[in-house]
């Protein structure tokens, strides 16, 4: 799904004069709380401005208490159980751990050395069966770089597609391992715009008739699933039966297809397709998406979106716009950003700069701060355990030193309750040589 970029886009960190200025006041006695077992290790972050991005709103001063991996009580002056750890976030901001949508965190190392990146299939053939859960990689050192940056769950999904069907996403966190699995199936990944690569097809007629016929097979092939087994079974189908297995779910109305389409009219066309036949849609990409805001809004269609591609990288995002996040938002589609997508890997920690910018260009922060956190969880299927700071949920948590969409940093990072030192590979490579004088080193390191 990458798309060549003629210009290359730096991103901006020009970021909304009101970032601060938000929700509601906290309520002043604790507005939700779930059973705590006794004699059980609990955190209790105290006095933190506490955005919950759920039903509670905005608490200026506000507690949360962890325990089992769990947020067990949300609200103010909450008492610690015995022998509690006890956190004083002084006042500064506590969110959810935040989520990027679309990346390659897990399957995917150094992106031009195949020996390390599990994120393509073979690119002469298309592959629905392509599941990246069979090569997810826990010590891949680019968790760490985005999880000390507040991410604590990704939607991680292949790249650089065949002719149509890219493979089946999943969603992890960024936790310790060894498993990090959360959704094993959070939809297939489809290709509906013209690459110009040497194996995808090279017009839109060509990728829908590919497209269609495909989803076609999978519907005939689950309506005889048994007989096609057997000898003598039904066998001329476009896919092979894994990749007919795959799209199961999805011609099932059980998990959606990821549609990477840019341009207004391609929306529309996936958008009535996608109606007609009972299927669940997410447009990513999505630069004129803004332009079908109406109906996308109308017919409850998400859009995953790098807001901060504004320059044409084709003639199908001629209209993309910094402004189109907004845009969006303000139509009442559900928005959730993806990293750069030139690289969301390697990038997934500058989701907070994208959601920062969006605001700059008019979406309201407490959205923003939404599209990163509960958006993508509803999106994806995960929003009854993450995405909101709220009794009952995956205790991701992040305390942050400043405005969470502006210049800031974490000071500490949560995932499932376990608090995760803010290290990483460029951290310790950044402290072996700050001072290039230290005698204590090895003679090759001075």
């Amino acid at each position: 799904m990458k798309t060549t970029l003629f210009l290359a886009a730096v991103s901006a960190f020009a970021l909304s004069a009101t970032a601060f200025a938000q929700p509601a006041a906290a309520p002043t006695t604790p507005v939700a709380t779930a059973p705590l077992p006794a004699a059980v290790p609990s955190i209790l972050i105290k006095h933190g401005h506490v955005y919950t991005v759920g039903a509670a709103g905005t608490l200026a001063d506000g507690d949360v208490l962890i325990q089992n991996g769990k947020i067990v009580q949300v609200g103010a002056n909450i008492t610690p159980p015995a022998g509690a750890t006890i956190i004083d976030a002084h006042g500064k901001p506590v969110t959810p751990g935040l989520m990027v949508s679309w990346t390659q965190l897990g399957i995917e190392e150094v992106q031009l050395v195949s020996e390390t990146n599990d994120s393509a299939p073979n690119q002469a053939l298309d592959s629905a069966a392509f599941d990246v859960a069979d090569a997810l990689n826990p010590s891949s050192t680019l968790i760490p770089v985005a999880r000390i940056a507040g991410v604590t769950r990704s939607l991680t999904a292949p790249v650089d597609c065949g002719d149509v069907f890219c493979g089946t996403a999943a969603v992890i966190h960024l936790g310790d391992g060894p498993d990090l699995i959360v959704k094993k199936q959070a939809g297939v990944l489809v290709e509906l715009e013209p690459n110009g690569g040497e194996h995808q097809a090279n017009s839109r007629p060509d990728i829908w008739v590919k497209f269609r016929e495909t989803l076609d097979d999978a519907r005939e092939y689950w309506a005889q699933r048994a007989g096609y087994h057997r000898p003598g079974g039904a066998r001329d189908q476009r896919s092979i039966r894994v990749d007919l297995d795959a799209l199961g779910p999805v011609i099932q109305g059980q998990e959606p297809l990821i549609v990477h389409v840019e341009r207004a009219s391609t929306i529309r066309q996936i958008l009535a397709y996608t109606q007609a036949n009972k299927l669940k849609l997410i447009v990513a990409g999505g630069g004129e998406a803004w332009m079908v805001a109406k109906e996308l809004a109308a017919a409850h269609v998400p859009v995953v979106i790098d807001n901060d591609l504004n320059l044409p990288a084709s003639f199908s995002d001629l209209g993309a716009t910094l402004k189109g996040a907004a845009r969006l938002d303000a139509a009442g589609v559900v928005v959730a950003f993806q990293p750069q997508n030139d690289g969301p890997a390697h990038y997934a920690r500058t989701i907070t700069q994208i959601a920062g910018n969006a605001v700059a260009y008019g979406m309201p922060w407490d959205h923003a701060l939404a599209a990163i956190t509960r958006n993508p969880a509803a999106i994806w299927g995960i929003d009854s355990s993450y995405g909101t700071l709220e009794a009952g949920k995956d205790a991701d948590v992040v305390i942050w030193d400043g405005d969470p969409l502006d210049l800031s940093a974490p000071t500490a990072v949560f995932i499932k309750g376990v608090n995760i030192p803010l290290v990483s590979r460029q951290t310790k490579l950044r402290d072996r040589y700050r001072d290039l004088n230290d005698k204590k080193m090895p003679f090759a390191y001075r």
